[in-house]
């Protein structure tokens, strides 16, 4: 059974601290950061520096490139920032008035920044330190509370910025903090526009927890899917074919097939049919459906054929839908659960390409319910329960859930957010879940729940999601025929449980560090043979084992003892099973698993029993 993450802190992820505290810390370093480089380096530009799960980073437009030994000085500086205990100041600003300081500033991106922030909304910056030299007051804390603060002369910078930030910079520790990294990252992420320079740190409570950061760090390191997914032979992505681009190997491709047929056989059995769709429509479903308005910056270039625009499909819900409207539906078949395997195109940018986890062309198990308003609550649940069952059979049993709502811009009136807001929190209440309340965080078209699960190393990845739609219906003109002859909406619900197979799979090798549970690993059994003499013997063990669907091979290889062991180490073969003399003549198996080491001798029966009954439990280990 799935269970939540404890807040603010856990034995098993000491280092996750309070989030708003921890959120604070490291939206203040960002601009300690900035401010430091300045005045190192004081012909730098500045761009933007968000938090980031484990820290933050700044972009910086300088001609130079950064060196090690300057993000020691920047380290330095920022230091001596922070023990200065500089006061952090917000300020409301008139847009033109800013605009004049940027300009005299020289700093052109920040102009930029400015002029993207909506007319209607209140531009704000933050001060470290203070530019009249005076007395610095916080405004959200009450004068008698804080302390004098002498300012040096130019002892002070400041940011654009929404916030939220530290009251001042002395409530950081700075032994809690150190930069990372420097990477290229194109302005706005657009590779036609000027590249920058981006520094990486990393900020936390405690010298305890930055600690900690760094061993996490090191193991994630050893765990990497693009490292072990090469030393296992799971995948691969070819440049020559383009990049973002998965191509899964014969042993990657068996575990597919088994994390598919589970994901199918799991939704038949939870009232789910199945659907396969094309990868390629015209183009005017996309208009109608608005991705080619909304999400056009992530498709692909249209194929034109015969005159006509065709479109790569980044999404499967057009196609559910026109599935939906292939005959009317009356209010008796509802709710209708329709669920697909189903392969997208979204146009990513090379620099953002990674591994298994950020792709080009990926399968989405992807769901979409359609129900009657008063269903939807019920449906909801399933879902929740459904998604448990099956994260909790991969090995994922600690989780965040996290609850948008509506926000400034949306589609559908009060009453239809209402109910469906109602439905979400009435379905985690109902399973007894802990959720954080995002509030202006969900879609244009509906709130959503989404669910973190959190990994062997305490590292949370975002991959179920469950969305209540109400565009794709009207746009559609979607209908059912109602109790009383009339022609309703129906509502429509989104849903995915792993995200998409590839960066699931990336996850999977991660937990496991490549070393599989025995019902997921690409090969159970290798059956390894002193010599020659013994492989037939082995392999009629083999195909004893393959006919109760027991995937197992010969080590045909013809090295030495040793040598077929340790390359089932290597290979993380959960059960190795040793043929000599003595085994072929007691009919016996000399057998040995990664996780109990050696078991002794064993039955061909006894070893079938022992691994089915594991295989059905889903056991993680054997």
């Amino acid at each position: 059974m799935l269970s939540q993450i404890n807040r603010p802190t856990s034995e098993e992820n000491h280092y996750q601290s309070d989030r708003e505290k921890l959120r604070r810390i490291r939206h203040t370093c960002a601009h300690i950061l900035a401010m430091a480089v300045q005045k190192l380096f004081p012909e730098t530009k500045v761009a933007i520096g968000p938090t980031t799960d484990t820290g933050f980073y700044y972009d910086f437009d300088r001609k130079e490139p950064f060196t090690p030994e300057d993000l020691g000085e920047i380290t330095k500086e920022m230091k001596r920032i922070i023990k200065g205990n500089l006061p952090v100041i917000r300020e409301e600003v008139n847009r033109e008035q800013m605009r004049g300081e940027i300009q005299q500033l020289n700093e052109p991106l920040k102009l930029e920044i400015l002029d993207s922030i909506p007319e209607t909304e209140t531009i704000t910056r933050y001060f470290i330190g203070s530019p009249d030299m005076g007395r610095a007051v916080h405004p959200e804390v009450e004068p008698s509370l804080m302390e004098p603060v002498v300012i040096p002369p130019q002892e002070f910078w400041w940011d654009l910025c929404a916030g939220p930030h530290l009251n001042s910079t002395g409530e950081i520790n700075p032994d809690a903090l150190a930069l990372e990294s420097v990477a290229g990252a194109y302005w706005r992420g657009d590779e036609t526009l000027p590249q920058l320079q981006r520094i990486y740190g990393t900020a936390w409570e405690t010298p305890e927890q930055l600690e900690y950061y760094w061993q996490q760090k090191e193991e994630a390191k050893k765990r990497d899917h693009r490292k072990l997914g090469q030393e296992l032979d799971l995948f691969s992505i070819q440049e020559d074919a383009g990049g973002g681009l998965v191509f899964w190997h014969p042993k990657g491709s068996r575990m597919r097939l088994l994390i598919e047929d589970y994901w199918r056989q799991a939704h038949l059995q939870g009232g789910y049919e199945l659907l396969y769709t094309p990868h390629i429509a015209n183009l005017a479903l996309w208009k109608t459906s608005g991705h080619y308005d909304f999400y056009r910056d992530n498709m692909f270039d249209q194929i034109e054929i015969e005159n006509q625009s065709y479109q790569l499909k980044p999404m499967n819900c057009p196609f559910h839908v026109l599935t939906y409207q292939s005959h009317l539906h009356s209010y008796r078949e509802l709710p209708i659960r329709w669920s697909e395997l189903g392969t997208v195109y979204r146009y990513e940018r090379s620099g953002v390409l990674h591994g298994l986890m950020r792709v080009r062309g990926f399968t989405q198990d992807d769901a979409h319910i359609f129900c009657l308003p008063e269903q939807v609550a019920d449906e909801i649940l399933g879902v929740l329960n459904l998604t448990e069952k099956i994260l909790s059979d991969f090995g994922f049993s600690k989780y965040e859930v996290n609850l948008s709502t509506r926000p400034s811009k949306s589609v559908g009136n009060d009453a239809v957010w209402q109910l469906a807001t109602d439905a979400l929190i009435a379905a985690l209440n109902t399973k007894g879940w802990d959720y954080v309340t995002d509030e202006g965080g969900g879609a244009f078209y509906g709130p959503k729940i989404d669910i973190k699960i959190q990994d062997a190393i305490a590292r949370l990845w975002q991959c179920s999601t469950i969305q209540v739609d109400f565009n794709l219906p009207e746009r559609f003109n979607m209908e059912y025929v109602a109790a009383d002859g009339s022609r309703q909406r129906p509502i429509m619900i989104h849903r995915a449980i792993f995200g998409s197979l590839e960066r699931f799979f990336g996850i999977l090798i991660e937990n496991y560090a490549g070393d599989f549970p025995l019902w997921l690993a690409p090969l159970m059994v290798r059956v390894l043979v002193v010599s020659d003499r013994f492989r037939d013997y082995a392999k009629s063990i083999v195909q004893s084992l393959k006919q109760q669907n027991i995937r197992a091979e010969v080590d045909n290889t013809g090295e030495r003892l040793g040598k077929q062991i340790r390359a089932c180490e290597l290979e993380k073969i959960p059960v190795t099973v040793v043929i000599g003399q003595r085994e072929l003549d007691n009919q016996s198996l000399s057998v040995r698993t990664r996780s109990r080491g050696d078991i002794g001798t064993m039955t061909l029966p006894q070893l079938t029993e022992e691994i089915l009954k594991a295989n059905a439990a889903k056991s993680s280990s054997y």
